[in-house]
């Protein structure tokens, strides 16, 4: 299920970003030739090289691996300086907030103590982004959309 609202998420994404006029594509590890492109990374790189922004959707499209992963997956891939990821919470936690009552809000980390407290799934995505392209991992909490003009 997760994968497929990322897919969900990125025509969303991609609908408000072409409604601003900027050229968007949407590629996904999953087959949907009727909403988007599969993912390809030459293709990726084409798009990227006319001035599209390109959206990685559906994850690896493999399980046990996060669709967070798979972002850091395609931010390596792609040469990225930086991967954005929304969330609904205010921060980074030492567990889910809405689920863990008692769960820790990191006010600072560094990446030696990501590697030391937190999930094993975020700890992958930071090692593939720290180590393969030295890529930072930011977050935002905003999960306002966006206006659409009038």
């Amino acid at each position: 299920m997760g994968m497929l609202a990322t897919v969900m998420n990125a025509l969303a994404m991609q609908n408000a970003l072409e409604r601003q006029k900027i050229p968007t594509r949407v590629q996904s590890a999953i087959p949907m030739a009727s909403v988007c492109e599969p993912y390809i990374r030459r293709r990726a790189e084409r798009h990227m090289e006319k001035g599209r922004v390109v959206i990685f959707g559906a994850g690896t499209g493999n399980p046990f691996f996060t669709t967070d992963t798979a972002a850091a997956l395609r931010a390596a891939e792609m040469g990225c300086d930086a991967l954005l990821k929304g969330t609904q919470v205010d921060g980074v936690y030492s567990a889910d907030p809405r689920k863990v009552p008692d769960a820790t809000r990191y006010e600072r980390l560094t990446y030696h103590d990501v590697l030391a407290t937190i999930s094993r799934s975020w700890t992958r995505r930071r090692s593939v982004c720290r180590e393969r392209i030295g890529c930072r991992s930011l977050y935002s909490t905003s999960t306002r959309p966006v206006p659409s003009p009038r």
